[in-house]
């Protein structure tokens, strides 16, 4: 069901793409579009926010950009506070008059987790003001590498990733686009 809702939003696309993490793939997964529409991003945030009740925490962090409407609305289903962190100038920071209250629990939801590095970076941030990171959640978890904190997701997919030397389409001469918004390298 959740898989049939994000090829209805337009959020699962085919061709060539250069991932946030730096890896390419065939598969891209643009998670924006779900928030187009407000009963798609209910069904699809609904299973994640039925599996945090076994969870003690105080607050969900949204990375910037993807994470910011994820968030909001796992906010929404579960009452819980929200914020977001941005990059500025290529690091993680907390901006906006947000706090983290040393001893808060964490839960870090995300768009999509491939390699966990935004998740990770913002890990740091909270750690930093005394915050605890408690899990991570997202959309869909579609990793290739472990992460150091219990995942929570809507859907897994086991999209092949490829690393720029072995991706078999920028052999084949293929060009690949960059959509999101994460300044690779």
């Amino acid at each position: 069901m959740i898989e049939t809702i994000l090829k209805e939003a337009g959020v699962l696309l085919e061709g060539h793409f250069l991932l946030s993490s730096g890896r390419h793939s065939e598969r891209y997964c643009q998670c924006a579009r779900l928030f187009e529409n407000r009963e798609q991003a209910k069904q699809v945030i609904a299973p994640v926010a039925k599996q945090l009740k076994e969870v003690d925490y105080d607050l969900i962090v949204g990375p910037a950009m993807g994470g910011i409407h994820a968030a909001y609305e796992l906010s929404i289903q579960t009452g819980k506070r929200n914020i977001f962190i941005e990059r500025v100038a290529g690091q993680m920071e907390m901006r906006r008059g947000f706090e983290i209250k040393p001893g808060e629990k964490v839960v870090i939801m995300e768009d999509v987790v491939t390699t966990g590095k935004s998740a990770l970076e913002v890990a740091k941030v909270i750690e930093a003001y005394g915050g605890t990171v408690v899990a991570l959640a997202c959309i869909i978890d579609r990793r290739v590498t472990d992460v150091p904190f219990p995942i929570f997701s809507a859907i897994q997919l086991q999209e092949k990733t490829f690393s720029p030397d072995d991706c078999p389409l920028c052999q084949e001469g293929i060009p690949f686009i960059k959509p999101g918004s994460r300044k690779i390298g």
